[in-house]
């Protein structure tokens, strides 16, 4: 492994260690009002989130339900997210780990917008990123699952930008 490989790794690890710490203290004191929606707008909820709390995802997982090489999620305060509009679709996939986890999305136009528990009682929704109306406020913290990420996803900056399609 590349000395820029191990950095990664370690600063990934220690990011992880410091953001399950603020998980375990999370209960909404810097959690902010949020709410979105799908593409067609059938699904609409609303939730609190702090913005503190936003990472990207590079588990194989997230890139195949996302149909991307990562996902960007931040955790809803426990019981906070409500379902203003729509009814869900919902998938429920093993992780590696053997854990379930309930993945909900617009059965029209198919807008990932949560995964969960499947378990009963109170429930901390983690929230896809681009569902929320408020999503410039809610900047990546931490990469997790890194082992899994694309080997071309830590150089975007390099790569050539279009204000539009092209």
């Amino acid at each position: 492994m590349s000395a820029f490989g191990v950095k990664r790794t370690f600063v990934a690890r220690a990011g992880l260690a410091k953001m399950k710490a603020k998980r375990t203290a999370f209960q909404g004191d810097a959690a902010m009002k949020i709410d979105g929606a799908c593409h067609c707008g059938f699904i609409a909820y609303e939730a609190e989130a702090d913005p503190e709390m936003t990472g990207i995802c590079h588990c194989t997982d997230c890139q195949t339900l996302s149909g991307s090489a990562f996902r960007c999620v931040v955790p809803a305060r426990q019981g906070s997210f409500k379902l203003r509009s729509g009814e869900l679709k919902i998938y429920v996939k093993t992780a590696e780990s053997g854990t379930k986890r309930q993945q909900a999305f617009c059965p029209n136009c198919g807008t990932p917008l949560y995964s969960t528990t499947v378990d009963d009682g109170p429930k901390v929704h983690t929230i896809r990123v681009g569902t929320l109306r408020q999503r410039d406020e809610f900047v990546p913290k931490l990469q997790y699952w890194f082992r899994s990420a694309q080997h071309w996803t830590d150089d975007l900056g390099s790569i050539p930008k279009t204000e539009k399609q092209r």
